[in-house]
């Protein structure tokens, strides 16, 4: 069954060979392709080649954002090629072996810095903020977190097939392949067709194009027939994710309003936002605030039928708004929302990467600074993936708000508990440059601790490699 893996293989590389001359990474792919070729011909494999339409190893940097013709997000295999590499693994999955599924690998980085290079586009090439697409910058960041997280599974599963030499799990893997970039389109087309949904259920009733008419058949379509609902589960990543929302219709509160905006974007009706307390409330934009107060047939006034129950929660702070604190909030633009799905991730992967050390603050080593801090054994122990994709998220806030002293700050103790001491010497150090100056003078003993550290592990890597 050996001589399955290298049918695979073929297929790949004869695919990327027609269409490499399209790819932003040319050179590497070539480089790639001869280096396979050369393994195959040395044992034999070279007339295994078959010519036929792409199959996406790589990402060919076609259109503004490098993922497609249209910008779509996770065509990983199409037409014939498609078909054959199904069969394939259908045929006998658990033949491949480990040591040739590097691909992948490459794959899923690959997926990874284009992602994050697609939403740093999208958020600072453009001038103006209402070009931003609230819906393409969320789903990037949530294409780049499941790359990585599959990332992470391949590497689980290569290491575990490693101790055991057990290949059944391989099967797994082909779906992984299959639904690593999921298609953007696809999530797209979600927000399209609930604004048919919405279009269709105006006809039906045979009425006008009024404010209050369009959104009670919104929230009927949304909340009625495709079921949304807002998550109480505050510890589930997955509703802080616009394409796992779209597709479970469990949303955290900034992403029900996010689909909310689109899906009224998508009906020339807009929606615009201001966070108040702990909650995102949004509302139709109008130059008369006491027309979403009033009370209609509904018994339930424009603002509440938006912003659901939380407008009757006494403990909520959305509980003492009216028609004219309303015209007083700051509306939030497309960047501030994107922030704030951001700033949600990272506390939430935050508190589910230091689950095991309740209270443990991100700053907590600064108060210790005049002590000897902790970066052994005695470390925290924190969750490495969680601590991971709360880096990534940082890292994208940051992208947005390049001068916001305290998200720095934030990035740079993170890297710290990931014992990334360069990384977090050099993120502290523009810290303090740009935090007020008592800021500074507590991050500068810090500071100068961590680079010592760095220095004398670079000293330990020298002489374990001297003794080797």
């Amino acid at each position: 069954m050996k001589s399955v893996h290298f049918l695979l293989s073929a297929v790949e590389i004869a695919t990327l060979e027609e269409k490499s001359s399209n790819n932003r990474r040319a050179g590497f792919v070539l480089y790639k392709l001869n280096q396979q070729k050369k393994t195959m011909v040395a044992e034999g494999l070279g007339a295994c080649l078959v010519p036929g339409p792409m199959t996406r190893t790589f990402l060919p940097s076609f259109g503004r954002y490098g993922f497609g013709r249209c910008g779509e997000l996770g065509k990983v295999v199409n037409g014939d090629a498609a078909r054959k590499v199904r069969a394939i693994s259908a045929l006998d999955c658990s033949s491949l072996p480990n040591s040739r599924n590097s691909w992948r690998m490459d794959f899923y980085k690959e997926t990874i810095d284009a992602a994050r290079d697609s939403f740093t586009r999208e958020i600072s090439i453009r001038s103006k903020d209402q070009d931003i697409s609230l819906a393409r910058a969320l789903l990037y960041v949530g294409t780049e977190d499941e790359a990585f997280l599959a990332l992470n599974r391949e590497t689980d599963r290569r290491y575990f097939l490693e101790e055991y030499r057990d290949s059944s799990s391989t099967c797994a893997v082909a779906s992984l392949f299959e639904d690593i970039g999921k298609n953007m389109d696809a999530s797209l087309a979600k927000l399209d067709n609930i604004a048919k949904d919405i279009e269709a259920e105006l006809v039906s009733r045979d009425i006008g194009c009024h404010t209050e008419e369009i959104l009670d058949a919104v929230n009927k379509v949304l909340f009625e027939t495709s079921g949304f609902k807002r998550s109480p589960l505050l510890m589930d990543p997955k509703c802080s994710y616009l394409h796992s929302a779209l597709l479970s219709g469990w949303a955290s509160a900034i992403m029900l309003s996010v689909i909310y905006i689109e899906v009224c974007r998508r009906l020339h009706l807009t929606i615009v936002g201001s966070r108040v307390g702990e909650e995102f409330l949004i509302w139709p934009s109008t130059g008369n605030p006491e027309e979403l107060f009033r009370v209609g047939s509904g018994e339930c006034s424009l603002f509440k039928a938006v912003n659901g129950k939380c407008v009757d929660d006494p403990r909520s702070m959305a509980s003492d708004i009216n028609s004219s604190s309303l015209s007083g909030l700051d509306i939030a633009t497309n960047r501030d929302i994107i922030g704030i799905a951001l700033a949600n991730l990272i506390r939430l992967y935050w508190k589910r990467a230091s689950r095991a050390n309740h209270g443990l603050m991100l700053t907590s080593p600064l108060r210790k600074c005049g002590d000897k801090f902790n970066t052994g054994p005695e470390m925290p122990l924190l969750r490495p993936q969680d601590l991971s994709l709360a880096v990534m998220a940082s890292e994208r806030l940051l992208i947005l708000q390049p001068h916001n002293w305290a998200l720095r700050r934030d990035l740079g103790m993170m890297l710290y508990y990931t014992r990334d001491y360069e990384g977090a010497v050099q993120e502290l150090s523009i810290c303090m440059a740009l935090a007020p100056e008592e800021e500074a003078e507590i991050l500068e003993p810090f500071v100068e601790k961590l680079h010592l550290m760095r220095i004398e592990r670079s000293w330990g890597s020298l002489e374990h490699l001297a003794t080797h």
